[in-house]
């Protein structure tokens, strides 16, 4: 069963980000989806957008390529990832145990039910391609500080927050995937793999009630 891993764009820069890749590619054996965030590139087009006036389905394309150029940026980073971009890649890969990063705008800019809207961010799309592919976990790698919360959190709180975006509890509300928050600084909880009991004590657990 294939776990995904959103890594926030917000990560670029960090310290944290080649260490995640690191731990992502040594335990992934084919069965960790990496969704990248928009990061600086999802920035572009928002100024592009103001810039041009252009409307939000034109900028949701845009933002769409721009967390795939964001993954592209993931893959070059670390030479144990591929990318894949379509149901049948992500399976070849995961036979092939490589480590895999997402590219998500030809999947979703082929799903008509997706609104084209700012609102649907990396977050709801992650949700959305846990959903498609049976994934048991949705794992969101957050710069944010989680602290202050429990260890488990209202979704609500979350997006009131705006720790996740207002469009997730559409994408994840008949899912039966479990839905775990981390901040970057906690990737030593895969150091001895998809470690479910380290990920309870670290993670805030996302509550779908």
């Amino acid at each position: 069963m294939m776990w995904v891993v959103k890594i926030g764009g917000s990560l670029l820069g960090s310290p944290e980000l080649p260490r995640w890749l690191d731990t992502l590619v040594k335990i992934s054996d084919g069965k960790v989806l990496i969704v990248p965030g928009g990061s600086v590139f999802a920035d572009a087009v928002r100024e592009a957008q103001a810039i041009s006036q252009v409307n939000d389905a034109v900028a949701h394309h845009l933002a769409l390529l721009a967390m795939d150029q964001f993954g592209l940026l993931l893959a070059g980073m670390n030479p144990g990832l591929v990318t894949a971009s379509s149901e049948l890649e992500i399976a070849e890969r995961g036979w092939q145990h490589r480590g895999i990063v997402w590219l998500p705008s030809r999947m979703v800019m082929a799903d008509e039910n997706i609104p084209k809207i700012w609102q649907v961010t990396s977050d709801s799309l992650s949700a959305w391609i846990a959903n498609k592919i049976g994934s048991e976990h949705l794992v969101l790698v957050k710069s944010k500080a989680l602290a202050a919360y429990t260890s488990s959190v209202a979704m609500q709180t979350l997006i009131a927050d705006e720790v996740i975006d207002n469009a997730f509890t559409g994408f994840s509300k008949a899912s039966d995937f479990n839905i775990w928050v981390l901040n970057k600084s906690d990737y030593d909880v895969f150091s001895q793999g998809l470690d479910l009991i380290k990920l309870r004590q670290l993670a805030v657990t996302v509550s779908k009630t």
